[in-house]
Formats: structure tokens, sequence, C-alpha cells
């Protein structure tokens, strides 16, 4: 403001004498402000600059990513979209190695993820249709010692809406359902415990389930049980023999009988594959044309090749099934796990096949057999890299069909015969249909969860969990044993409760991720193909 003849006006401003006073247009606050505002705007533009094209973004991250991800920390676009956020597509260049874009971290494999069931392969439903970000689970930015796999509770119940594992949290199926365990042996645990321990003189009772469920190297699981280390010692000793059974006639046809192993070698192909190694010292003649095997084998060739001829006779001749040793039901409980085990006993008895045939001189046999190897190679290959869980897959094996041409006499008469065959198997074995049943050798029961032995077994003993075998006395008293309990098709499997009593808000964790992985079973990995392809 100016003061003239003692009384202040505005004053004029520019060339064209505006009247407005200067500091109206460029007040001293405003020039200030306009002046700092742009001085930390340059500073700004040269911080980006130089972080962007200098030190590679480093400081306008969000922070440190987590070992996994080290690597790309100053390399965004390997992840991020330009000016996006992470993507599905990005993830799956690193983690993904079977040619698709999103293929075993789909939510589709986590239907099957740890059972390996087809039948939980579902469609997919409106929801499912549009897969949910692997960023949304696994956050990173939370510094080098984050697991990123450590996945909040929060994101699983999204989906699972199950709330407090000791409130909510569904039950076993074992123990809701009451599922028996779909086993063909007979066995019992008290009388192979008390054996056990008599034999190693051992004072402790769990040592005895120690000594047949061995645990792996990463003490997690148990080894599938074998006749050779754990059974073999007191079972089908070099003293048990079969029944004496009557030779086949060749010429007649309507009267089973077994055949000699001179016979069945003169088969040729798999056959003698398979009895190559069979002595015939182990024969004995019976008067009346009858024949005695002694000592029998587990597993024995002659006493399989012979069953297998009365089953063809019985339902009529199977390619798949002549290469199998046994037949019979499929455990319901992995039936994934059985099919791939089919598949390589299969391969196996293919493979005995050409084994016998090396020593073959025609060029045309051995051309066959390179080719034959190389059949080999490349299935076994793909059961590696792609384990059988799709219904294509899954081996079904035929339904048992009658032989029309047979009466109900001779159909009794082959199933007596091959009762007769199988008397050493029966002890441990069941035999129907002139097939010995299937035995699933490896038995996970917690489908969709992982169990750790050795993180257990620090605070709980082993008969503390598994209580349902009355194997220990009740409060230092015998107890009669029940007939049901004492069986191998129990499960002997503790309840939910059981766990609760540990893992708990208060001590032991009861989150998600303490028992579950959303992804596949990773036991690919080692298959350098996979990422070759």
């Amino acid at each position: 403001m100016e003061k003239e003849n003692g009384k202040k006006h505005k004053g004029t401003f520019g060339g064209r004498l505006l009247s407005v006073a200067k500091e109206y247009v460029y007040p001293d606050a405003r020039r200030l402000a306009i002046v700092l505002g742009s001085l930390a705007g340059l500073a700004s533009a040269v911080f980006f600059a130089a972080d962007f094209f200098l030190l590679k973004k480093s400081l306008t991250a969000s922070g440190p990513v987590s070992s996994y991800h080290a690597k790309f920390e100053k390399d965004c676009r390997s992840c991020h979209e330009p000016f996006g956020a992470v993507t599905n597509a990005k993830c799956s260049v690193c983690h993904e190695k079977t040619g698709d874009e999103l293929g075993v971290y789909t939510f589709a494999a986590h239907q099957v993820y740890r059972s390996g069931e087809a039948n939980r392969l579902k469609a997919a439903t409106e929801k499912e249709k549009s897969e949910t970000a692997c960023v949304l689970c696994h956050q990173e930015h939370q510094g080098r010692a984050a697991l990123i796999t450590n996945v909040v509770d929060t994101r699983c119940i999204n989906c699972h809406a199950y709330g407090s594992f000791n409130a909510n949290h569904p039950q076993f199926d074992f123990v809701a359902e009451k599922t028996p365990d779909d086993s063909t042996l007979k066995f019992t645990h008290v009388k192979h415990v008390q054996e056990v321990m008599q034999r190693e003189k051992l004072v402790d009772v769990e040592r005895s389930c120690l000594y047949c469920h061995n645990p792996q190297p990463d003490g997690k699981h148990f080894e599938p049980i074998a006749f050779a280390t754990h059974c073999q010692a007191c079972h089908l000793t070099g003293y048990v023999e079969t029944p004496a059974m009557k030779i086949k006639n060749p010429l007649d046809f309507m009267t089973p009988g077994v055949e000699t192993l001179e016979t069945l070698r003169q088969r040729g192909g798999l056959t003698a594959a398979r009895l190559r190694f069979v002595s015939p010292g182990d024969f004995t003649l019976k008067p009346g044309e009858r024949i005695v095997k002694s000592p029998v084998s587990h597993e024995d060739a002659w006493v399989l090749e012979n069953l297998q001829r009365l089953r063809q006779t019985l339902n009529g001749e199977n390619d798949f099934d002549e290469l199998l040793k046994t037949s019979g039901k499929i455990p319901s409980q992995n039936t994934a796990a059985f099919s791939q085990e089919a598949y390589q006993e299969t391969l196996a008895q293919l493979e005995d096949y050409a084994g016998a045939l090396r020593s073959r001189p025609e060029r045309e046999v051995q051309l066959e057999l390179v080719r034959i190897d190389s059949l080999l190679k490349a299935t076994r290959n793909r059961l590696r890299q792609q384990p059988v869980v799709s219904k294509e897959m899954a081996f079904v094996p035929p339904p048992a069909q009658k032989n029309a041409a047979l009466t109900p006499t001779q159909m009794d008469d082959i199933n007596a015969l091959a009762d007769n065959l199988t008397k050493p198997c029966q002890e441990c074995h069941t035999v129907a249909n002139a097939g010995i049943l299937r035995v699933q050798k490896d038995q996970q029961i917690l489908a969709r969860a992982q169990f750790n032995h050795r993180a257990h077994i620090l605070q709980r003993r082993c008969l503390e969990c598994h209580t349902e075998i009355p194997i220990l006395p009740a409060n230092g008293e015998a107890r009669p044993v029940l007939a049901w309990q004492d069986r191998s098709a129990i499960q002997n499997i503790p309840a939910m409760e059981n766990c609760r009593q540990c893992h708990n808000t208060s001590e032991t964790s009861n989150r998600c991720v303490t028992c579950h992985y959303f992804h596949p079973n990773k036991t690919q990995r080692a298959s350098m193909l996979l990422y070759l392809d």
C-alpha cells in the first residue's frame, strides 16, 4: 500500500498502471511456497532418475524381498508388469516347467495336491475359473528371512470357512465316516509285537513298533513294509511246501491241474523270463501224477504262473492282467498310488521279457529290443514327470467275467485247485477268484495334510497317540483283545481331539500351514527333463 496526501491506496502495477499492488499478484508467502515446491519437485525428479538409471530402483522398492527372489530385487520387471502388480504369468516363468502357463499350481491341481486321487479333480465353478493371483497368498518385500510360503490363515478361510482349528475344523474322514483300512492282509498286531519282543529280547514295547515301521530319511513318514526286511525271518522258511496237486494233462481240458516247470518254460516269452531262476530241484513228484513244490518263496514265480493260468481259465485272457502278478480290488485310500504301482509292475515285467530276449542273436530280435527299450525308457520318464492322477491314466482292473463255457462244478474245481496252490500264501494273504488280492504297500492316511513323526516323538510316545489297537494293558492290568481291534484293517490313527491337546492358541501352532500345503507334492523336482522340455 502506498500513502498519498496522508491516505493509503493500492497503487498501480505493470506498464498499464493497473490499480493493483504488486504484492497482491506475488505475495511473499506464495512466492516462498512456489520456490520450495519447485526445488522439492526437482529434487524428487533427480532422486527417481538416479534410482532408475544408476541404482536399478533399489531405493524405491517396498522393502527387501525374500531370499528366494533376491536375485530379482533390482529388476522389478521380472515380477511386476509395467506400472502394475505381480501377475501369475510372471510367476509361471520360473515356477512352471510343464509347458503351460499354470499347471501344477492351479486351483484344479489343488484338488488332488495331496491325495493324488483323480476323483478330487472337480470341474471349475464360475468362482474358480478366475485363478487367484499368487501374490495374494505369497506376500513379498517382508525381508530376506521371510518365508513367503508361510501363508496367513485369512487367505485360507476365504475358501475353507472352517474358522478356528480348535472349534470348527472338520474331523478326519476315517474317524467321521469310520472308514476301514482297505487291507487284504491277515495280520494281528498283538501277536507280532509279542514275537518281535521275544525274538529281539526287547523290554520297551514301542521299540517293537519301530522294528517294522522304519522311518524314512526325513523322519516324517515310514518306509513301506517289505517281506524281505520284516517278514522273511519267520515266514516262508525253507521248510514250507505246497500240498500235492494234480499235474495238468494237456489232452484233458476238463480237469484242472498245475503245469510243471518244464511245460511252462516251453511257452517261452515272458513266462520263461519269470521262471528263469526257479530250480527243478524244488519239485517232488508224488504218486498219482501229483507234484509238490518246496520251498515256496515270496512271490513264487511257479505258483503265480500257475495261478494266472487258472485265473485266465475262469475269466478269459486279458493282456494287461497277464503282466501283473496279483489281482483284486483297488485300495480306496489312494487309487493313484495304486495305479502308479500297477504301471511300474507292468513295466518291470516287460523289462524281464526284454531281458530274456537279449541272448537271442537274430538281427530282427535285436532290432525289436532297441524299439522296446526306447519305449520303456520313454514310458518311465512319462510316469516320473506325470504321476497317475487323471482318470485316463488310472489303472482299473477289468471286472471278472466268468467263462460261460465252464460249468459250476468246473469253476468250483478250479477255485479249489487255486486254494491248494496258494496254501502257503494264505497265512498272510487273501485269495479270491483264483487271484491273490493286492496289498497297498504305502498307505498315506492323511490325504490332504502332512504329519512329521520326528517332530512329535520328542513330546509324545507312539502308543500315546495310536491307542486303537490294545497293545498295552490298561492301568497295568491285562485286558481282553477283541478280534475286530487286532487286525490290519483297523485305522490305528488318533482323532482330531488328540491333535488339539497340543495345537491350540496357547501352546503349539494351530495355523493352517502347520499341517497343510496348498501346492502339489513336488517330488518331480529332480527330473531335469521337466526343465529341458
